[in-house]
């Protein structure tokens, strides 16, 4: 059987073209959700990657804030370093309460004390240059009584004792309790004469005769070998 087509060929036409341009819309709008979908996901991802940014840039910051404070503190005990070691090296290491407790309990009620000087003597500057035998002054760890010292390098410390005393006898008792301390070594008066001292209380003015005395000694934290 032939079969006959009745419809006219604009109307084909005109259907195909309409099945075209729907084919196109249909395209057209997916693609446009793809736009969207595609907007949405790098709209995200730049978000993430600017607030990782910002992070990242704050802790660089912190970090930078961190270094710089860690420099200076780092300067700043690089100094306490340095000026610790000045400290260590200018400190006599002299138990000076220790020293004056001594002279305290040694010295009587009779007796009183203008000044107590202590000076730095260094070895060399008391031994001389001579060579050849003869004495050799060592620093020594010793100790004052019970008490453990530390070792004062190669300096010796003269003690220089000014004041006035009731008569000579006092001054010479003295002497003698100052060489039998453990504190004290090489003790000699380097002076002792009389004078008269005058006190005023109220309207009466009185005058006492007094024996105003210098005592030098050296602390005995050292000891003088021979030298051969």
């Amino acid at each position: 059987m032939k079969e006959f087509d009745f419809l006219p060929e604009w109307y084909k036409g005109g259907r195909r073209r309409q099945i075209s341009w729907r084919a196109q819309y249909v395209a057209l709008a997916g693609i446009f959700v793809v736009m969207l979908v595609w907007n949405f996901i790098a709209g995200h991802s730049v978000s993430k990657a600017t607030g990782q940014l910002a992070e990242i840039t704050s802790k660089q910051t912190e970090a930078r804030s961190a270094s710089s404070e860690f420099d200076i503190i780092k300067s700043r005990a690089e100094q306490l370093r340095v000026k610790a070691n000045i400290l260590k090296e200018i400190d006599s290491k002299i138990d000076v309460a220790s020293v004056l407790g001594e002279l305290s309990f040694l010295i009587d009620r009779t007796i009183a004390l203008k000044e107590v000087d202590f000076k730095a003597e260094r070895f060399g500057e008391v031994q001389g240059t001579a060579t050849g035998r003869g004495s050799m002054v060592r620093a020594a760890n010793s100790s004052f009584g019970k008490k453990q010292t530390r070792s004062f390098g190669d300096v010796r410390f003269k003690i220089v004792i000014n004041g006035i005393a009731v008569d000579a006898s006092e001054v010479a008792e003295l002497v003698c309790k100052l060489e039998d301390s453990p504190y004290f070594r090489q003790v000699y008066p380097s002076f002792s004469r009389n004078t008269e001292v005058k006190t005023t209380v109220g309207p009466v003015t009185e005058s006492y005769k007094v024996s105003e005395f210098e005592i030098v000694c050296y602390l005995a934290n050292y000891r003088e070998e021979q030298k051969t």
